[in-house]
């Protein structure tokens, strides 16, 4: 029996859509990588090359078939000499060492032709709608070299130098749903139905990126020192991500589409409670749990980054994770998982809380999985206009209280303003009253939105207490966006984030945090409050082993234990 989203049995909203505590979450096994590789290795898709053309530093073209149940896709990647000094991943860039694109279907001569002009190209180029995804990346300066001249001269690389960066290639963009002429989610969704959850064939197109990084690196070897050369060790292989470089371009994505949000919280949160139902850990559960807590934390202490106020979280999770561990190893009193949440969340921090979640989830894998098909949602954002506006005020103070709570006359509270900038039609911040723009700003400030609306809706319903909206909409005409989006989230309790998007504190890496937990990936490592370094696929089975049997148990990957000759 199919598990169903079950909105009666969610947490509060206003503490699940906490904007902090959206900015703390992990991924699980609902993200959409863990998602993807599970149905890659149970369809037992064919991934092979039908290009590998490779000169002896790597540069060239190569071209993987990936047959499907379904249908067969290509990836076809360039490889290209980028001098050190030209190696940008801001998005003001226009070389990298590597692009590529996901292809419905084979790739011709007349194909490859239009794809060499136009995919090393990035936003500057332009494909149809036989393209799926359009992507980059550069080489880490501080891995890939090393990693080449360790294997040439027949040794493995250092795992500790793997520990302080563990990939060889990071990507600065990953396109798809129709950008530069490709194909929309529609036609994704409708036509391709291998990737027609969302994000699939971005996260299918970075792990092939991961698997072309091992490639690469050793073919490059081989050609140097084809004497000594050796191949990468499978544990070392596994512990190679792919790094991802995710700045301002992706917050807005959570305020755009609320429906879609509300969908991947609810889902996550219906199968949370389903496992906090269940009954007492058994012996075998138990000893899971402890193990994954000691795993957790010491993934927490091979993540090193410069932040201090994530090195801080990430310190003190540590310490509750093994205090916590170390309670449950010396405490014979029977388990509940819905007990203990409750208990931690009412003693740790947000970090911890948001780990033992995802713990939990991991330890009913035949429950929590009968929701992974549940993530995607149409989107529809529609008016009622033969709603009172009585009603719809009603909606608002039932559905928004915490819109009309926010205090926008005081100080810093309507400081920030969002915009897309002409050059690279990337979203932006800029200070109200000192940087111009501002009359061009994105309509992020739901929570200014609705206070505005509220207000004007009170006025108008003193002179037309029996009005309709359509009515009401006529003589207010600028209510029309928000009016549109409280009527059609109503009753979607998880859809807005609980946060003045526009205050002076606003910290937009908590967005990207969120986000880039439901894709699933780890290591948070953030360079500004505006972007965040992370790791993609670290400990993910190998394109191999998802044709023999996946084990799906990569989640807080650990380096290797012990350096591999």
């Amino acid at each position: 029996m199919t598990a169903l989203v079950d909105a009666a049995r969610y947490s509060d909203p206003q503490i699940l859509m906490d904007v902090e505590r959206l900015g703390s979450m992990y991924g699980n096994r609902l993200s959409f990588m863990r998602v993807l590789l599970r149905t890659i290795s149970s369809q037992q898709w064919r991934i092979s090359h039908s290009l590998f053309d490779l000169d002896r530093q790597g540069y060239g073209t190569v071209v993987y078939a990936i047959d499907t149940p379904a249908q067969r896709y290509s990836l076809v990647i360039f490889s290209a000499y980028l001098p050190d000094e030209q190696r940008n991943d801001r998005v003001i860039a226009d070389q990298w060492d590597l692009t590529m694109a996901l292809c419905e279907g084979d790739i011709s001569d007349a194909r490859m032709h239009h794809l060499r002009n136009n995919v090393p190209l990035q936003e500057a180029g332009r494909l149809n709608s036989r393209v799926l995804v359009l992507s980059r990346a550069n080489r880490s300066s501080r891995n890939f070299e090393s990693v080449v001249q360790a294997l040439a001269s027949g040794k493995q690389p250092p795992v500790e130098q793997l520990v302080q960066v563990g990939y060889l290639y990071r990507t600065t963009a990953v396109y798809g749903s129709g950008k530069m002429g490709m194909a929309d989610w529609g036609k994704v969704r409708d036509l391709f139905p291998d990737f027609a959850r969302p994000f699939a064939a971005e996260m299918f197109t970075c792990y092939l990126l991961r698997q072309f990084s091992i490639e690469q690196a050793e073919h490059i070897a081989r050609q140097r020192c084809p004497d000594t050369a050796v191949a990468m060790s499978k544990e070392i292989k596994r512990y190679i991500g792919i790094g991802n470089a995710t700045g301002l371009g992706m917050a807005p994505y959570l305020i755009k589409h609320p429906q879609l949000i509300d969908r991947w919280v609810s889902v996550r949160e219906s199968a949370l409670q389903c496992v906090l139902e269940q009954s007492v850990l058994d012996a075998e559960l138990h000893a899971k749990l402890l193990r994954d807590l000691d795993k957790a934390a010491q993934h927490l202490a091979e993540t090193h980054i410069d932040d201090s106020r994530q090195a801080t979280l990430n310190s003190q999770a540590r310490t509750e994770l093994q205090a916590l561990a170390s309670w449950l190893g010396d405490d014979d009193s029977p388990v509940l998982p819905g007990e203990l949440l409750a208990q931690v969340r009412q003693t740790y921090c947000l970090e911890t809380q948001e780990i033992l979640v995802s713990l939990l989830l991991e330890l009913y894998p035949e429950i929590v999985d009968e929701f992974a098909n549940q993530m995607s949602v149409q989107e529809s954002l529609v008016i009622d206009p033969a709603m009172r506006t009585s009603t719809l005020m009603q909606t608002i103070e039932r559905d928004y209280n915490w819109a009309l709570a926010v205090d926008f006359s005081a100080p810093g509270a309507q400081d920030i303003f969002w915009y897309r900038s002409a050059e690279k039609l990337e979203p932006r911040l800029g200070e109200a009253g000192v940087d111009p723009g501002s009359e061009w700003q994105m309509r992020l400030d739901i929570a200014r939105s609705v206070k505005e609306c509220a207000n004007v809706l009170q006025a108008d319903l003193a002179a037309h207490p029996d009005s309709t909206v359509a009515r009401f909409l006529l003589r207010c005409p600028q209510q029309r966006p928000i009016v549109r989006r409280v009527q059609s989230m109503a009753g979607a309790r998880c859809g807005e984030i609980r946060a003045n998007l526009v205050d002076a504190d606003v910290l937009p890496l908590q967005l990207l945090r969120c986000k880039l937990a439901f894709f699933g990936v780890s290591k948070f490592d953030p360079k500004s409050r505006l972007w965040v370094r992370n790791t993609m696929f670290q400990g993910a089975p190998l394109l191999q082993e998802l044709n023999e049997a996946c084990v799906d148990d990569w989640y807080f990957p650990l380096a290797p234990t012990e350096q591999v000759s």
